[in-house]
C-alpha cells in the first residue's frame, strides 16, 4: 500500500476543499474579516469561503452528532439535562497563525443554528505570572509546557465538561506580556469553546504504572494544527516583531518598549535571537510533535494561505 493509503489522514488540495463548502452562505461581511485579520497575515474572502466556510460545515455536522449521542448517553443513564459544551482545540506556533483561525470560526460557527453561542479562550491566561516564572528562573521558558499552571487549565476544562456554570478563565495582556490580575472571562455553557495555545495537543511523559493521568487535548472533541514549514514561520515571527515595533512597542507602557528605537539590522538580530533563543527550540522540542495529534492539520504557504487541509479518517 502507498504511503497516502496508510495515512490515518484524508488529504485535500485547497480546490478540492473548497467544493465542500456545498451551499453554505457566506455569513461575515468583508469589514468583519479585516478586524479579523491577524499582524502581518493574509486573510481575504476568498481564504474564508475556500477554507474555513467548509470547516465550519464539517465542524457544525460534528456538533449536531455529538449533542445527539450526548442526549441519547443522558437518557441511557438517566442523567440529568444540561448542556455540556463542544471543545475544540487549535494549536501550532508562535506567529502562524492561530488567534485569526480561532476568531474566524468563532464567527462562523456562532451563524448556525445548532451553535448560537460560541466562546474563545486562550491558554495565555494560564501562563504562570512573570514574578513566578522569573522567581523559577523560566523567564527564557516562557511559551514551554512547565510555564502553564497546568493543574488550574486542567480544572477550568473539568468544569466546563461537568456543565458547570460561570467558570472564570484569568486574562493574559499581550502588552504587557503578562498575566491581567483581577481580571477574568466567564464562560458559561457556551454551544461550543474554542481553546487556542501553543501546547494543547501536548502530552508530556506517560506513566509508567499506567496512572490516569488528564491531558489537556482529553477534553477535545475535535483539534486543530496550523502547520507550515519552520523557516517560513521564522520569517512570520521576524516581519510580525518589525511591525510590532513601528506600532506597539512605541507605547510606554509596553513591555518590548524598549525595542521601539532599534534600527532595521538590530531589529531583525533581536527578533532573530529570540527565535533561536525561545520559539524555535518550542516548536521544535514540543508543538510540532503534537501535529499529528490533531483531527485537522491546515498546511500554509509562505503567503499564509492554506494549501492543503489533512482531515483524520473516522
Amino acid at each position: 500500500m502507498s504511503p497516502a493509503e496508510l495515512s490515518p489522514y484524508q488529504t485535500f488540495t485547497r480546490e478540492k476543499w473548497a467544493e465542500l463548502r456545498a451551499d453554505t452562505p457566506m455569513t461575515l461581511a468583508q469589514a468583519e474579516i479585516e478586524h479579523m485579520r491577524g499582524l502581518n497575515e493574509h486573510l481575504s474572502m476568498d481564504e474564508v469561503e475556500q477554507i474555513y466556510l467548509p470547516m465550519s460545515r464539517l465542524l457544525s455536522l460534528y456538533v449536531e452528532a455529538t449533542q445527539s449521542l450526548f442526549r441519547a448517553t443522558q437518557e441511557f443513564l438517566h442523567a440529568g439535562k444540561f448542556k455540556v459544551p463542544y471543545i475544540i482545540g487549535i494549536g501550532g506556533s508562535v506567529a502562524a497563525g492561530k488567534s485569526t483561525t480561532a476568531r474566524v470560526l468563532k464567527a462562523l460557527l456562532a451563524r448556525w443554528p445548532n451553535t448560537p453561542k460560541v466562546d474563545l479562550v486562550t491558554t495565555d491566561g494560564f501562563l504562570f505570572p512573570n514574578a513566578v516564572l522569573e522567581a523559577d528562573g523560566l523567564m527564557e521558558r516562557k511559551g514551554f509546557p512547565e510555564s502553564y499552571d497546568l493543574p488550574a487549565l486542567l480544572e477550568f476544562l473539568t468544569r466546563i465538561k461537568a456543565g458547570d456554570r460561570s467558570v472564570p478563565a484569568p486574562v493574559y495582556s499581550h502588552f504587557t506580556y503578562d498575566i491581567v490580575e483581577g481580571q477574568h472571562v466567564v464562560v458559561d455553557r457556551p454551544d461550543i469553546l474554542i481553546l487556542e495555545g501553543l501546547n494543547v495537543l501536548q502530552v508530556g511523559t506517560m506513566p509508567r504504572d499506567g496512572e490516569a493521568i488528564p491531558f489537556v487535548s482529553d477534553f477535545f472533541d475535535f483539534s486543530i494544527y496550523l502547520d507550515a514549514d519552520v523557516k517560513t514561520v521564522e520569517k512570520w515571527y521576524i516581519s510580525r516583531f518589525l511591525r510590532l515595533r513601528s506600532t506597539a512597542f512605541r507605547d510606554p507602557g509596553s513591555y518590548f518598549h524598549r525595542y521601539a528605537q532599534l534600527d532595521d539590522d538590530a531589529a531583525r538580530e533581536t527578533a532573530l535571537s529570540i527565535w533561536n533563543r525561545i520559539n524555535l527550540p518550542n516548536l521544535v522540542e514540543n508543538v510540532r510533535p503534537t501535529r499529528h495529534r490533531a483531527d485537522l492539520i491546515l498546511k500554509k504557504g509562505a503567503d499564509h494561505r492554506i494549501e492543503t487541509v489533512n482531515l483524520r479518517k473516522l
